[in-house]
């Protein structure tokens, strides 16, 4: 059941502290706290018609990501594996799958990010792939041991958060690296202007990294067992309490808690469109999507859609606001135009 109120700056502070000082980088994280990760709620059947369009797609989709340079989607999906680079246009047609390129990798990944010049970077075990989502060209970064993120940084440098509790700072151009310890997990990373914040699952926090001098900063609890993280362009962190069923907003600099907003039962994939300044949030508890404005300092709600079953991956198109949501059961791709209401 989802908590009644909302939960704003100064209450949510309180209870969110963690740690008020950084550990340094040579901190283990052996003798952490930790939770078992948070994971999406099992979706019932479907019992009325999706919204939108939904396409067969083989495959149990994991994650979908999209570019607004090249206005391409990356699907990810398991049982079988694949990677594959939808344009915008494709996603409309009849048959995404058969507009897309396929792409084949050497192991399961774990995260996508998207980089600066219409590339993708695909977290993987011991390696982080950029992938040119026009030519298909790809780049590896060893890493020692499995990357569950990846993000690039304003300068160039590539940010990879490992399953061992450490984020590596590598520089492509000339192999230099620094290494930041002390998580449980990095599960996934969000940059925003200068600062590097770090989502750990089994601590459920939110980590500023100080990227001058390699060490952990304040880090923050977010709710109950957080999953997922998306920024958008006024530089918050947007995170979904998939417990607590909550949407937890940050800012980085410094890094605070604003808002606690309760939005339905297991929020778990997120998405920020920033033409409309929108904040969409599946809830695989209820096969729904809900979008909030969160102009006013409140989450508004703005809009809310019928999805496929688990919609467990959830993309959108900021050009026209068209939301892209992936079944995890097999149910297929789902295309809903969020901006006709």
């Amino acid at each position: 059941m989802a908590r009644l109120g909302i939960r704003t700056t100064a209450a949510a502070m309180g209870a969110a502290v963690l740690l008020v000082t950084g550990c340094s980088s040579g901190d283990g994280g052996d003798d952490l706290i930790t939770i078992d990760p948070a994971t999406a709620a099992v979706s019932p059947a479907t019992t009325s018609t999706p919204d939108g369009v939904v396409h067969p797609y083989s495959g149990l989709i994991d994650s979908i990501t999209f570019d607004p340079v090249t206005r391409s989607a990356v699907v990810v999906a398991n049982d079988p594996r694949s990677v594959l680079v939808v344009p915008s246009d494709g996603l409309a047609g009849a048959d995404p799958a058969s507009a897309g390129r396929p792409t084949a990798l050497d192991s399961d990944v774990r995260d996508v990010s998207i980089g600066s010049d219409g590339s993708a970077l695909l977290s993987m075990d011991r390696q982080v792939v950029k992938l040119n989502l026009t030519s298909g060209e790809q780049t590896s970064t060893p890493v020692d041991g499995q990357a569950n993120s990846a993000v690039e940084l304003d300068d160039g440098r590539i940010a990879i958060g490992t399953d061992n509790g450490s984020v590596h700072i590598v520089d492509p151009k000339t192999d230099q690296s620094q290494t930041v310890s002390g998580f449980a997990s990095v599960d996934e990373l969000a940059v925003t202007g200068d600062n590097l914040s770090a989502l750990d699952h089994r601590q459920t926090s939110l980590t500023a990294i100080n990227l001058e001098d390699g060490k952990l900063g304040v880090a923050l609890r977010a709710g109950e067992g957080a999953t997922h993280l998306a920024t958008d362009r006024f530089g918050r962190i947007l995170v979904t309490d998939t417990t607590g069923n909550e949407l937890l907003v940050f800012t980085a600099d410094p890094l605070l808690m604003h808002q606690r907003y309760p939005v339905g039962e297991s929020p778990y994939a997120i998405a920020y469109d920033e033409t409309a300044d929108r904040v969409w949030v599946t809830l695989t508890a209820t096969n729904e999507v809900v979008g909030f404005d969160l102009s006013s300092g409140i989450p508004v709600e703005t809009g809310r859609f019928k999805t496929v079953r688990q919609p467990n991956s959830l993309a959108v198109d900021s050009s026209n606001g068209n939301l892209i949501v992936g079944s995890a059961t097999g149910d297929g791709l789902q295309v809903i135009p969020s901006r006709e209401n």
